[in-house]
């Protein structure tokens, strides 16, 4: 049943606290595909400050109701009405039974009960649960559980559920009984169920303090010898966790489950975390070095939650980035540790700053963009974005950058003395990071409720007789978004810790000392000072620098320190020593794609007036330099020789031309692949990782920079440099390096692309999550360029719709050929003539039909519609005028193309 009543905004304005509170639920689930039937038992009480007349106003979705008692009599005044369950005339305490019914069989939604497979899963995050039963579904009503699942025995032979297991036992019938008790509180969005046929792998460790814990990972049979990285990847984030925060697994046992068909990466149900099969399945041969990677994040970021999400919830959902941003930073901050050393740790920062740049910062501009803590929804589940979750991690790393990682863990240690098993606000983690370090952060607030990216403009003027340099930063964020109303208050200036850095002529940094230090003062130590910017401009004077004619080179934002665009017009030059000398890695990089953006814009411009295209020596000479250069290391080389990405190039453009961005970005690569061909096949040769494949860091990062050269070679058209891809494919003897031989085959036409892909699918199969990899690539692959006009990716896509092993009902499938050809693959989705624009708008109604949240996900690639030029333009809006008028729309696509609509 789709949700196509009155949409109805909700306003964080409006919270007002639950008028009763449930302190123990006791679920019955007697599990049964197509009809399932659950008794709740519910201990409640009224709240503090409720009228003793306020009705209990729960909520529900497809659900049969059974029947009501209360205190174990016949409950009548019970009125169920439009998804909700009013019940009058309740005593201040009691307890409350609520029978239900509800088809998990025929929930496509993916959300609530639902089976897989055969198998029973759950997902009740952010409003599954009431799918399950009536309930106060909301994150501010928290409870213990305790749960009975019975169920076929031979269907579903194993049981599981949030906390710990009490007993089990046979029934009669061929049924059978387990029952598990949480003893932690914990609102409904955290409850989950697992029924059917797995099997697992566990392993016990003991906690820092000594307790013993079990962990399982739980999979379907054929898939335990994908399980060992997941399980190690668990333990490495228990123990960081443990050293890093001083936080303990505080169940007895763990647990992983993985599905396939899952709207969500993964979600962190207490105790129980069920997990999308992509986050959990890996060996060398199906996954990826990108996917293990994936995996590690994933799963501590989903155990990370165990604290930061569960143990302290949200208040409401306004707050999501309490939880979620906190995690990400979390989860980021992990990863970064796991690669062992500073130079991975760089490398990890500019792999989240450029997702940051070419998925946030377009949100940010576009009709969705919204704060980190939202003001106003009409669905929820069209908030879980990059926005709450990856801005919302980099306000928390701006606490970190501003307090120390010591004054943070200061922060973090009151947060969770003040709120451990409370439901609070993103003020109170505000509070508590300012009150553990006697600091004043009410400005700092302002990255919760202002949106947008703020843009930070540079100007220096130099004094060489007095060896003082003046640094002026002037800051200015539009309104966007929701906040363009009428009636929204002006923008008030962000407190942005600036870090900045200042490099002689000798490449060498400077000492930073700002006009009024004292000469002892401590925060003059070293050569990188994070600057407290919180005024519409402010000048900063640094003072006792070398005098002479030739002013320091500034290094601005290192390590990026805020989410802002800086505004400073280097030249050629000044950008070219950066990338040579800066000490800061980050820095290092973004010197390298400014090169390389503003070379590609230039390109842009010469594609529209239809001249010919030529490639800036400067820019070769650039890129050969980093590509020799054996004292920077495979994973930055591989990260600084990756061109931007066609969509950050069409954000840098006043109006985007997806076609010309495609052959200024194409002609560069060809022309980088040519001019430095035996630099590439250097670094190819140089890179092999001879032995049994390793998911160490050093071993990922040397088959990044290899296969980042393998397709630069195969894109010289060369062909011994084709037949070089095609061997590299043959005897791959790991995914990483078979799909990237793949991808160099399929996307520089090299004439065994098609042996390839048909080879690669016979191999594959009988493996879901690597036929995902090859109708990915497909999608996104190049096409309707030079010499192969006529030949379009859409066509393509279009015939694997009807491929036997393609399945819309599937989210994961749905993602890898529909999201990759209308979200990855910009030039040919953008097709003058409107035919990507009609699939999506087809595939956008039929994924509503199955499943709101991943339709509405789909429907998020129009956002930014009126970017673009005429024609595009007014197709774009057709599409969406399309879906918009359809009768029968989810709530959740409903908001994502009226916001686009009325922008």
């Amino acid at each position: 049943m789709l949700r196509t009543d009155t949409p109805v905004t909700v306003y964080r304005k409006d919270y007002t606290p639950p008028a009763f509170a449930i302190d123990h639920v006791d679920l019955v689930l007697e599990l049964d595909p197509q009809r399932t039937v659950v008794t709740s038992t519910l201990t409640f009480q009224r709240a503090p400050g409720a009228t003793g007349d306020a009705p209990l106003v729960m909520v529900g979705e497809a659900l049969e109701l059974l029947g009501v008692t209360l205190d174990g009599q016949p409950f009548a005044s019970a009125k169920e009405d439009a998804g909700t369950l009013t019940l009058t005339g309740l005593p201040a305490q009691g307890t409350l039974a609520i029978t239900t019914a509800c088809n998990p069989a025929a929930n496509t939604t993916l959300s609530g009960l639902y089976v897989s497979n055969g198998n029973f899963f759950t997902q009740c995050e952010a409003e599954g649960f009431r799918r399950i039963t009536y309930f106060l579904d909301r994150p501010d009503v928290m409870a213990t559980y305790r749960v009975t699942l019975r169920a076929d025995r031979a269907a579903s032979p194993v049981l599981l559920s949030n906390g710990n297991l009490l007993s089990e036992r046979a029934l009669p019938d061929g049924r059978h009984e387990a029952v598990w008790e949480d003893p932690f509180r914990k609102p409904s969005y955290l409850f989950a169920l697992v029924a059917g046929k797995l099997a697992c792998v566990e392993e016990r460790i003991t906690s820092a303090s000594g307790k013993e814990k079990l962990l399982q990972v739980w999979v379907e049979p054929q898939d335990l010898d994908k399980t060992r990285h997941a399980m190690d990847s668990l333990i490495h984030a228990i123990r960081w966790d443990e050293r890093r925060f001083g936080l303990e697994l505080d169940l007895d046992r763990f647990m992983i489950v993985a599905v396939s068909d899952f709207n969500m990466g993964a979600m962190e149900n207490k105790g129980l975390n069920i997990f999308n099969t992509k986050y959990v399945l890996a060996n060398a041969q199906t996954a990826t070095d990108v996917d293990f990677a994936n995996i590690e994040s994933v799963v501590g970021h989903e155990y990370f939650h165990n604290w930061t999400g569960n143990r302290v919830t949200c208040r409401d959902w306004f707050q999501l980035s309490l939880k979620e941003g906190l995690t990400v930073f979390r989860d980021q901050e992990f990863s970064a540790d796991m690669m062992g050393s500073e130079s991975g740790r760089a490398v990890k920062r500019i792999e989240d700053v450029r997702v940051l740049r070419q998925v946030q910062f377009p949100e940010d501009a576009g009709p969705m963009a919204h704060p980190v803590r939202p003001d106003s929804y009409e669905e929820i589940n069209n908030f879980y974005t990059v926005t709450v979750y990856e801005k919302g991690a980099e306000v928390v790393r701006m606490y970190q950058t501003l307090l120390g990682r010591d004054g943070f863990r200061k922060g973090m240690d009151l947060y969770f003395q003040r709120h451990d098993g409370q439901a609070v606000a993103c003020d109170d983690f505000r509070a508590a990071m300012a009150d553990a370090n006697g600091r004043d952060l009410t400005q700092f607030g302002l990255w919760y409720s202002q949106a947008g990216t703020p843009v930070v403009s540079v100007k220096t003027a130099w004094d060489g007789a007095a060896g003082t340099l003046a640094l002026t930063l002037t800051q200015r964020c539009p309104k966007v978004g929701i906040e363009t109303r009428a009636g929204t208050p002006e923008k008030q200036p962000f407190h942005i810790p600036f870090a900045v850095g200042l490099i002689g002529a000798d490449g060498a940094d400077l000492p930073l000392h700002l006009e009024g230090e004292r000469a002892g003062d401590a925060t003059q130590r070293g050569t990188t000072r994070v600057l407290d910017f919180t005024q519409a401009e402010q000048t900063f004077r640094f003072t006792g620098l070398p005098r002479g004619d030739k002013a320091p080179l500034p290094s601005l934002l290192r390590d990026f320190s805020a989410p802002v665009i800086v505004d400073y017009e280097y030249s050629d030059a000044e950008l070219t020593f950066l990338l040579a000398h800066d000490s800061d890695a980050f820095n290092r990089w973004e010197a390298g794609q400014r090169l390389a953006t503003r070379a590609l814009l230039k390109l842009v411009g010469e594609v529209q007036a239809g001249r010919e295209l030529k490639l800036d020596p400067a820019l070769v000479a650039a890129f050969r330099a980093v590509l020799t250069d054996g004292s920077l290391s495979p994973a930055f080389r591989e990260q600084a020789l990756m061109l931007p990405a066609e969509a950050y190039l069409a954000e840098r453009m006043g109006v985007a031309d997806p076609a010309a961005i495609h052959r200024a970005r194409l002609s560069m690569r060809e022309g980088l692949a040519s001019a430095l061909q035996r630099e590439w096949l250097a670094a190819y040769e140089a890179n092999a990782t001879p032995g049994p494949y390793s998911p160490d860091a050093d071993a990922m990062a040397r088959r990044a920079l290899r296969n980042l050269a393998l397709g630069y070679l195969a894109d010289s058209g060369d062909a011994a440099m084709q037949a070089l891809a095609d061997t590299h494919y043959q005897q791959a003897d790991n995914m990483t390096d078979r799909a990237a031989a793949l991808s160099a085959l399929v996307n520089s036409f090299a004439p065994g692309r098609e042996h390839a892909l048909a080879d690669f699918y016979q191999r594959f199969e009988q493996d879901a999550l690597v036929i995902d990899k090859w109708f990915s690539l497909q999608g996104m692959q190049r096409g309707d360029v030079g010499p192969h006009a006529g030949k379009r990716t859409i066509d393509t896509v279009r015939a694997l719709m009807a491929h036997p092993a393609f399945n819309l009902r599937n989210p994961n499938r749905a993602r890898s050929l529909i999201f990759s050809f209308c979200s990855g693959n910009p030039a040919q989705f953008h097709a003058e003539d409107g035919s990507g624009y009609e699939f999506w708008a087809d595939q956008v109604l039929a994924l509503d039909a199955i499943n709101p949240q991943v339709a509405a996900r789909l429907a998020r690639v129009m956002d930014r519609w009126q970017k673009y030029a005429l024609p595009l333009r007014d197709r774009m809006r057709a599409a969406l005028e399309r879906v918009a008028a359809s009768q029968t729309l989810s709530r959740d696509v409903r908001e994502i193309v009226g916001k686009s609509l009325a922008a």
